[in-house]
């Protein structure tokens, strides 16, 4: 499945999936951040979750712009 939106800073990112879900009111989107950092292990480039302290500043500005791109989305209730 390919992300909605991608945030990325340095070498951490946020990835928004929608996912639609039924509801007792109908259907309705809804949206899960996956967060991650890239990595160089020899000759190749790899993905974790773990984020060591020079990650963090990266993952907050990752995350907040996460919050305001799904603020946005989930504020919208127009068809």
């Amino acid at each position: 499945m390919k992300p909605e939106k991608v945030f990325r800073v340095g070498l951490v990112s946020a990835s928004i999936f929608k996912n639609e879900v039924e509801t007792a009111n109908g259907k309705r989107d809804m949206r899960n951040v996956t967060l991650q950092r890239r990595y160089h292990d020899g000759e190749e480039w790899k993905n974790a979750s773990s984020l060591g302290l020079a990650e963090l500043p990266q993952a907050l500005a990752v995350l907040d712009l996460s919050l305001r791109y799904l603020s946005t989305k989930e504020a919208d209730v127009t068809p």
